[in-house]
């Protein structure tokens, strides 16, 4: 994964929820590397602190009274085009998942995941990545079947080719094993592959990849 930098990630932390938002600032806090500067209980105040302290992530909850989640991510991302917004939330509704991607989000996972894969997603997040689900994952490439490859989709696929495991994947790329599997999970959607032998050979017959052909990355 993303090596720790000397300089701290700065997090908001964005939930109605008293209890739950003042543990997770507590926890993410003493987490090496991350350093908690705004914590918010609606959408209002995070984007006022957000013109505030400027932080590098916020962490966002999808239900709040007044401004929602959702919202807040489209407001902040119209006034601030590169801020980092992951959705950190108990909804699991698809048209929740969708709404808050489509309003900018940077990633969208549930409070069900374990304390490291948060840890690794914020790390993603920061680093310009888009940490999301399989089953996610499988639904938006459904509905994008038709679109080609993103850049970080060609970049798995490449190394499928090149036989990497799901594992070094994710330390090559700097992305999480969940990332990583979501990103298999679309291209084999979108390819319309079984497994992924069959998307590495679609990918030789739509000209997606080339024998012998290094990953940029490599």
């Amino acid at each position: 994964m993303t090596p720790h930098t000397a300089t701290p990630i700065r997090l908001l932390v964005v939930d109605d929820h008293p209890l739950f938002r003042e543990g997770l600032a507590r926890t993410l806090g003493a987490e090496a590397g991350f350093e908690i500067v705004g914590q918010a209980d609606n959408g209002t105040t995070a984007e006022s602190l957000w013109n505030q302290i400027k932080p590098d992530v916020a962490l966002i909850d999808v239900s709040m009274p007044g401004i929602d989640g959702i919202e807040t991510v489209r407001r902040l991302r119209a006034r601030h085009p590169t801020a980092r917004l992951l959705m950190l939330t108990s909804s699991e509704d698809w048209d929740d998942v969708i709404a808050a991607l489509d309003a900018g989000a940077s990633g969208y996972i549930t409070k069900s995941v374990r304390y490291g894969e948060l840890v690794a997603a914020v790390r993603e997040v920061h680093a310009g990545g888009r940490p999301i689900g399989e089953t996610v994952a499988r639904k938006l490439a459904a509905r994008d079947r038709d679109s080609p490859l993103t850049p970080r989709e060609l970049e798995v696929l490449r190394l499928l080719r090149d036989g990497l495991s799901i594992d070094d994947m994710g330390r090559q790329l700097a992305i999480t094993e969940r990332t990583v599997r979501a990103h298999v999970t679309a291209i084999k959607v979108k390819l319309d592959a079984a497994n992924t032998a069959q998307a590495v050979a679609r990918g030789f017959e739509r000209g997606l990849l080339a024998a012998g052909v290094p990953n940029p990355r490599s």
